[in-house]
């Protein structure tokens, strides 16, 4: 708990109006994001506050979809794939519990229906894009019209990678400094390279034994290694973006794996071991190294989970399909990387 003893709704309530007026029904869309430089580690609990700041690029199309319809039955209700969930489930109380932070005790039941068009709770960050979506989707119902940053920073609360969530391409979550944490959102930044791809390796779509909020906080706690961490991931951070201001593919992929390679290996360090690699992990990572060996430019970085995501460049996809048959390739500035999705949500009252 903050010093002054702050909670993220005494905090979400400065920005919201005494009286909330909602529409008919509002949705909205956000993507995925797969950290080049990771968050691992939070110097504040309440508010997800990080101990570094990150970058991340967007998966474009893949991500999660909310929309938000009153409840008639007068009770909230949280459909997550088309199934409809009861309230005592994580994600159903987790959503009900943000929904909360916005409605008070303002009389509004919700439906809440979100798909997700990744493997939840797999390590390619759904909850990511789905506190996003909600958010963005909360904007658009009470009208609220908040400011790019603060819808950020709201989102961070639901869930830390939120935050770069609510935009797409190329995202920097800067740590923030001030203790109520509205500084620590992100931001879109203007660089666009159409040529990048990044391909999903699926190791697995199971849901993880220890979440990542559970995984960061035993690492933090545990592991010796983790004292360095921060320093690097300041390190890394600014040499991925010089990698961007060079168009310097090869320092930006190498650094990204690095840097995922230097958190796993705080988790491994943890008590107990923390290790979410499964076998068939680690035989991509090595036929990853092995094609690099070979002349093919390829780099993969992970979050916590099993699974792979593929850096590499359009000229090789072919060739990298035909190595993982499996692998699904994103081009994430195959579009207008730089529009903010708070302006993409749809009010279906329109």
């Amino acid at each position: 708990m903050l010093r002054n003893e702050l909670t993220k709704a005494d905090i979400v309530a400065r920005y919201l109006p005494k009286k909330l007026i909602a529409v008919d029904q509002a949705e909205a869309f956000a993507p995925s994001n797969i950290a080049l430089c990771k968050y691992w580690g939070k110097r504040q609990n309440e508010l997800n506050l990080p101990v570094n700041s990150s970058l991340s690029v967007s998966l474009a199309h893949l991500g999660s979809h909310t929309q938000i319809r009153p409840a008639t039955s007068g009770e909230d209700q949280v459909i997550l794939n088309g199934q409809v969930l009861t309230a005592d489930t994580p994600f159903a109380a987790k959503v009900i519990s943000f929904v909360n932070l916005f409605r008070g005790q303002q009389n509004y039941p919700l439906i809440v229906d979100t798909r997700n068009n990744i493997p939840t709770a797999a390590g390619l960050a759904s909850s990511a894009s789905g506190f996003a979506a909600l958010t963005l989707a909360l904007n658009q119902y009470f009208q609220l019209a908040l400011p790019d940053t603060v819808l950020s920073a709201f989102a961070r609360m639901g869930s830390g990678s939120a935050s770069r969530s609510v935009f797409t391409g190329f995202v920097e979550w800067r740590m923030g400094q001030q203790e109520d944490g509205m500084d620590s959102h992100a931001f879109p930044l203007d660089v666009s390279w159409p040529d990048l791809r990044v391909g999903l390796v699926k190791v697995s779509s199971a849901q993880k034994a220890v979440d990542s909020r559970a995984g960061m906080k035993r690492t933090v706690e545990t592991s010796g290694l983790y004292q360095s961490w921060p320093a690097q991931a300041a390190r890394d951070l600014e040499t991925i973006h010089q990698a961007l201001i060079d168009d310097d593919f090869s320092q930006l992929g190498a650094t990204a794996e690095h840097n995922a390679m230097s958190m796993h290996a705080t988790m491994i360090a943890s008590w107990p071991p923390l290790l979410y690699w499964q076998a068939e992990s680690v035989a991509a990572m090595q036929r990853v190294w092995a094609l690099r060996e070979a002349g093919v430019e390829v780099y993969f970085t992970m979050d916590a989970g099993p699974n792979l995501k593929l850096l590499f460049k359009a000229k090789d996809q072919l060739l990298l399909e035909t190595e993982f048959p499996d692998l699904e390739v994103v081009a994430p500035f195959a579009e207008d990387s730089k529009t903010n999705l708070a302006s993409e949500s749809v009010n279906a009252a329109d």
